[in-house]
């Protein structure tokens, strides 16, 4: 994988001098016109063999092109916050928007290789997240991000001449850590794993460049030229208004119509009385949960979807009542900000997260993919499609970062739904309660119902199962979510 790239590629310095002043116009002006334009966001990940030029290309990117519209970020090892999320989270935060250049330096796959190249990880592990990466791309590039994915080389004996010529230097001696040494007695191993990765994770989406490093003339145009040309290729393709081609499976309804919330018996039989015992018994047991030792090891993602009216609001207050102001966020969900809308879908979520020991409450979700925008067009259907895939990734790597995932649908019959927006109306505190929109929706119930049961049938998995809860009794469904709720939390503290 490596052989062209260890053949010692080299320009010299009046070539070099020739090609640059234009390749170095032409990628200013594709950059502006990316960024007038916003047409999509770029990723440029940087990676390779120590010595090998990458922060020299990073440094060189930065002069080429305008500085204030490339964001550059460097990872390390992951910070105490980062360590309490999932792996990708830290790279989540630092994409960039639709019309910005993001260069990571550091990215999903250096502790990867690392990780493996020193005995940290098993190969099966490995896989497992390249295989996950590899989706992860497939969902960003689907969303409109541009990706390029460079791998700097060096041959082992190039390796040692540069990381000796540059500690020779008094004025570079500083860039070549003790570190740096140990990669390279390593060398060997390190290039094994590193060719396993490149050629799991190079893709017809997201193909790998591999540049020789020997050569910094070399190196530079290289990396120019490739960006520039996916720059190009990418602006003139939306430009046309083309998109890649989708295509979605379709969806078929049963042939009885029976479904899953047509089954259920929505009212459900329960007191004040009963109500007001079981609330006060419920609460104690989940103020304890959370309280719990174990409980900061993990956290709790809390998800509130229904239709219309089905009490989500209630609902919510009951829990946060048992909680401490300081361990719980809410967040509710409307439509997308011009910032989130410049980023992929899963974008502002992902941002959100809590961290361990903390909870993290939605009133209405990511589910909104599959549910509103589906209903309403506004994605396409092997965009919604698409997305059961990418949400089940998503709360698999919330599972295994520890969080307790619990995802509740609050189910109301249209009868109860009309009377209940009759309520609204016509008490004035309750007024700002109903909109135009609400009516609009109850309109469109039959499209909603197919899509809410698709969406349980897709993504209720054995990590975040979804609990139907019967609405049309707040008192029975207020009890049910909180009994099922601190069920789940008891049991996974257990474990």
């Amino acid at each position: 994988m490596f052989e062209s790239a260890e053949l010692g590629h080299r320009l010299s310095k009046d070539v070099y001098a020739e090609i640059e002043p234009k390749l170095r116009t032409d990628l200013l002006d594709a950059q502006f016109s990316l960024l007038d334009n916003k047409y999509f966001a770029t990723v440029i990940l940087i990676n390779g063999i120590d010595g090998a030029g990458r922060g020299e290309t990073v440094n060189l990117l930065n002069e080429w092109m305008d500085p204030r519209h490339i964001e550059v970020h460097a990872f390390d090892q992951p910070t105490d916050e980062e360590l309490e999320r999932p792996f990708l989270w830290r790279f989540w935060r630092a994409l960039p928007p639709k019309g910005k250049i993001g260069i990571l330096f550091g990215n999903w796959y250096s502790d990867s290789i690392g990780d493996r190249a020193f005995g940290r990880i098993k190969k099966a592990h490995l896989d497992q997240r390249l295989s996950d990466l590899n989706r992860f791309e497939a969902m960003l590039t689907a969303e409109g991000v541009l990706l390029v994915k460079f791998w700097f080389h060096l041959s082992r004996p190039a390796q040692k001449k540069r990381l000796k010529a540059l500690e020779a230097n008094p004025d570079t001696r500083w860039r070549v850590r003790e570190a740096d040494w140990h990669y390279y007695d390593e060398y060997d191993r390190y290039r094994e794993v590193a060719e396993h990765v490149l050629r799991r994770t190079s893709t017809g989406i997201a193909p790998w460049v591999i540049v020789d490093g020997t050569d910094p003339q070399y190196r530079a145009v290289h990396v120019g030229r490739t960006l520039l040309d996916r720059l190009q290729r990418r602006i003139e393709f939306v430009r046309k208004g083309f998109r890649p081609r989708q295509t979605a499976a379709p969806l078929t309804a049963a042939p009885d119509e029976r479904n899953l919330l047509n089954a259920l018996i929505l009212d459900q039989p329960m007191d004040k009385k009963e109500y007001d015992a079981q609330l006060e018994k419920l609460q104690g047991r989940l103020a304890l949960a959370l309280r719990d030792e174990a409980f900061k090891k993990r956290s709790l993602v809390l998800v509130f979807e229904g239709m219309d009216a089905a009490g989500k609001g209630g609902a919510i207050r009951r829990v946060t009542e048992a909680l401490d102001a300081r361990q719980y966020s809410l967040v509710p969900i409307a439509a997308p900000t011009d910032e989130e809308a410049a980023q992929p879908y899963l974008w502002r979520f992902w941002r959100r997260l809590p961290r361990r020991g903390k909870v993290t409450i939605f009133d209405r979700s990511w589910y909104g993919r599959v549910l509103v925008e589906r209903v309403e067009g506004f994605c396409s259907e092997a965009d919604w499609m698409r997305a059961y895939t990418e949400i089940n990734d998503f709360e698999d790597q919330l599972v295994s970062a520890g969080a307790i995932v619990v995802k509740l649908w609050l189910s109301v019959s249209s009868e109860e739904q009309l009377r209940r927006f009759k309520a609204r109306e016509e008490a004035s505190f309750k007024r700002y309660k109903i909109t135009s929109d609400d009516w609009r929706n109850r309109e469109k119930w039959p499209l909603y119902e197919p899509a809410v049961c698709d969406m349980i049938d897709r993504t209720s998995t054995e990590n975040a199962g979804w609990t139907l809860v019967e609405a049309d009794n707040k008192y029975y469904a207020r009890v049910k979510i909180l009994r099922v709720l601190v069920d789940k939390i008891e049991t996974a503290l257990k474990k």
